[in-house]
């Protein structure tokens, strides 16, 4: 774990989806399913940046 962590102790500089408390952050904070949270980080790996402009994107033409 990083030394950049939120007020509620997450790491804000990886997405990580092994921990359910980690997912459920990771979902509220980018407004996306769980589902959509895995997918994106599987795409573009587990970078914050990467993972909300992939979202943008598949929000953009349709498909989330």
């Amino acid at each position: 774990m990083s030394d950049y962590t939120t007020a509620t102790g997450h790491d804000a500089s990886t997405v990580q989806i092994a921990a359910g408390n980690q997912v459920r952050y990771w979902c509220d904070s980018l407004g996306c399913t769980e589902a959509q949270l895995r997918e994106s980080v599987q795409a573009v790996g587990n970078v914050p940046d990467r993972v909300r402009d992939f979202l943008k994107t598949l929000t953009q033409r349709g498909l989330f």
